[in-house]
C-alpha cells in the first residue's frame, strides 16, 4: 500500500475553510466528492501547500442491488484527478433502491447475495478509477434479521474479494458495539488492520437508548481509547477529525485535534 503518512486532519466543509487552511501543521484534509464540481481556490492553495486532498463520497450507494451509476464513478475519478489524491472513498451502504433515493446512508445485509452485490460494484468501480479506493463501514442503528456473517467475518470476505482498502471510523465501530451490546475491542480485533488506509473519528450522542453517531457532538473518551487501541495494534497512516454542521468555536476544534493526536502518538496540527 503505496501511500504517504498522512498524521492528524480534518474534513473540508466550506463553513470551516478558514480555520482549516490557519492549521499550520495540517498534513491531510477531506472532502464530500459530491460537493467538488470545479477546482476550488481554498482546496487548491491547501493541496500547493503539500496538504494531501482525498475526495470522500457520499452517494455512490455501492451495497446496491443494481449496478453503480457510471457517471457517479467517472465524477470521483475526476475529483481524484482534480485534487491529486492518492486515493478515494466511499461507504459500505446503498442510498437508492428502486430508482427512489433514501438520502441517507442505509445499511447493507450480511448475506452472501449482499456480498456478492458489493463485490460486483466495488470491482466496477476500482476499474475506472486513477487511484485506490478505501470503503468505509457505517454506524448502524438497526441488523438486518437473518445475518450470514458477523460485521467482522464480513468486511474481512469482503476486503479479500476485491482490491479495495479499509478507511475505518473508530466512532461507528464504537457506535455499532454499543448498539449491539458488544465489545469493540472485538470488532477492532477481527478486522484486517494491515487494509487500512487512514481512520475516521466523529463525536456521538445517546438518545432513547441508541448510540447515534451525529459528527456534531464531542468525541467521546471510549472512541479516543480505540485509537489509542488501535495504535497499539498497528498504527494507520492518517486520522480525520469529522465533523458536519453546529461546528463548535475555533478552540474547540483545536483540542479535539490536539485530542487524536495525543491518543495517537502523532503531532499536533494546531
Amino acid at each position: 500500500m503505496n501511500l504517504p503518512e498522512l498524521g492528524v486532519g480534518i474534513g473540508w466543509r466550506p463553513e470551516i475553510a478558514g480555520f482549516v487552511a490557519g492549521l499550520p501543521g495540517l498534513r491531510f484534509t477531506e472532502v464530500i466528492a459530491e460537493s467538488l464540481h470545479h477546482p476550488d481556490a481554498e482546496l487548491l492553495a491547501l493541496r500547493e501547500r503539500g496538504v494531501t486532498v482525498v475526495p470522500h463520497g457520499v452517494r455512490l450507494s455501492l451495497g446496491g442491488a443494481d449496478p453503480v451509476d457510471p457517471d457517479r464513478v467517472a465524477h470521483l475519478a475526476h475529483c481524484a484527478e482534480l485534487t491529486g489524491a492518492p486515493l478515494v472513498s466511499e461507504h459500505i451502504a446503498f442510498v437508492r433502491a428502486g430508482g427512489m433515493e433514501a438520502g441517507h446512508l442505509l445499511p447493507v445485509p450480511r448475506t452472501r447475495a449482499a456480498l456478492d452485490a458489493l463485490t460486483a460494484n466495488i470491482r466496477r468501480t476500482c476499474a475506472e478509477l486513477p487511484v485506490p479506493l478505501a470503503i468505509e463501514p457505517i454506524a448502524t442503528l438497526f441488523d438486518w434479521p437473518d445475518a450470514e456473517y458477523g460485521e467482522a467475518a464480513f468486511l474481512t470476505e469482503l476486503l479479500e474479494r476485491t482490491d479495495a482498502l479499509l478507511l475505518l471510523d473508530v466512532a461507528n465501530v464504537y457506535a455499532n458495539a454499543r448498539n449491539r451490546g458488544e465489545d469493540p475491542l472485538a470488532l477492532l480485533d477481527g478486522l484486517p488492520l494491515e487494509r487500512v488506509s487512514y481512520v475516521h473519528v466523529a463525536g456521538g450522542a445517546e438518545q432513547d437508548g441508541l448510540y447515534h453517531d451525529t459528527h456534531t457532538d464531542p468525541i467521546r473518551t471510549e472512541v479516543l481509547d480505540l485509537v489509542r487501541e488501535l495504535c497499539a495494534r498497528r498504527p494507520p497512516r492518517g486520522f480525520l477529525l469529522e465533523r458536519d454542521g453546529s461546528y463548535p468555536p475555533a478552540a474547540d476544534l483545536r483540542s479535539e485535534l490536539d485530542a487524536i493526536a495525543s491518543a495517537a502518538g502523532l503531532s499536533p496540527v494546531t
